[in-house]
């Protein structure tokens, strides 16, 4: 059973829920499991089953796809108020998992056993509103990181990359090379060269972009 602020947390990231049913809402709370995972976590591999459905309260998940070379290729990430479209896919298909989910931040979240899931999907319609709206964003976002992947060079990619995050951005080479699929030593040669051109300023873990209008006309190209 969650405790009173996990509920309360719940059903406020996730208002569809308040609309059950008052006995199916305190099925939900009994079965529902809270869990706190540090960063770095793998909440779940490839060729693995889906153990539950996860409901983020907090903290991020990424998403990714790795080779046997070791690189890896960011498909989407989970934050607080969204959950897994991979995990759905897998356990209404009963399937595996195709790609690897890893902790960004530390997450608190709770887990919904597969039955419970499938038993709210079916007699739920908000719930199936929200898992079927969720599809087609992240539908849209594969389809323009395919896009971007098949059609844009490495450099244009990182330049649309830094302009989506806060500034100044505060990463690493290696994290912005891991969203990109690529590698650390190009993704730090590629920002030595818009360093040198004047559209950012290279410090330590942190990028700072002072020329934005440069960057989207380059990105854009």
């Amino acid at each position: 059973m969650l405790d009173s602020n996990t509920q309360d947390l719940l059903l406020q990231l996730y208002p569809m829920l308040r609309e059950l049913p008052a006995t199916q809402l305190e099925d939900l709370l009994a079965n529902a499991t809270a869990m706190r995972l540090p960063a770095g976590t793998v909440v779940f591999d490839e060729n693995q089953p889906c153990q539950g459905f996860p409901l983020l309260l907090s903290g991020s998940i990424r998403i990714i796809k790795a080779a046997a070379s070791g690189r890896e290729l960011q498909l989407y990430r989970v934050s607080p108020g969204e959950s897994c479209i991979l995990t759905s896919s897998c356990l209404l298909g009963h399937a595996q998992y195709h790609a690897r989910g890893i902790v960004e931040q530390e997450v608190e979240l709770v887990a919904l056993p597969p039955s419970t899931f499938r038993a709210l999907l079916s007699a739920h319609e908000p719930l199936r509103d929200y898992i079927f709206s969720l599809f087609s964003e992240r539908l849209t976002d594969l389809m323009q990181l395919v896009s971007a992947v098949a059609f844009q060079k490495l450099d244009q990619r990182l330049a649309a990359l830094l302009l989506a995050k806060p500034n100044p951005i505060r990463t690493t080479h290696q994290a912005l090379a891991d969203e990109l699929g690529s590698v650390r030593e190009i993704v730090s040669r590629l920002l030595k060269n818009f360093a040198e051109q004047g559209w950012v300023k290279l410090g330590r873990e942190q990028i700072e972009v002072v020329n934005a209008l440069a960057l989207k006309k380059f990105s854009e190209l």
